[in-house]
């Protein structure tokens, strides 16, 4: 597995050759569960099947019972990702933020993935926010 590292804007990292990678290690995993998560379903045009449903299931009204459960099974079905070795998430109303902190065991060992924040915060209120 080899991940084109992100910059702290979220951008590829350009130059440097295969430092500028991740190459089978858990870091790569990582990131792909990042960016996994980051992908909003039908935003890809080549797969609109593909993404987290943040429309359906993580925003708005009624979606305590779901959100985890489906941010879970994004996590779960990256490639790389054998188990979720521990999960929890936070949702502050107030800042209209919720994050994931999560451990995995990949096929190249463990990785910690803390406070990701997820896409969400400055989404309109346009049916009535985040509950």
């Amino acid at each position: 597995m080899r991940y084109r590292q992100l910059d702290a804007s979220g951008d590829y990292t350009l130059g440097g050759g295969l430092s500028a990678f991740y190459v089978n290690t858990p870091d790569a995993v990582a990131q792909a569960v990042q960016t996994r998560l980051a992908l909003w379903s039908a935003e890809w045009f080549l797969d609109t099947t593909d993404g987290t449903a943040w429309p359906t299931g993580v925003l708005g009204r009624n979606t305590q019972a779901t959100r985890d459960a489906i941010i879970r099974n994004r996590i779960l079905t990256t490639p790389g990702v054998n188990i979720i070795l521990s999960y929890s998430s936070s949702l502050d109303r107030a800042t209209r933020t919720f994050n994931v902190s999560v451990s995995l065991d990949t096929i190249y060992g463990a990785v910690a993935i803390e406070n990701v924040p997820l896409p969400i915060a400055g989404i309109a209120n346009t049916s009535g926010g985040v509950q």
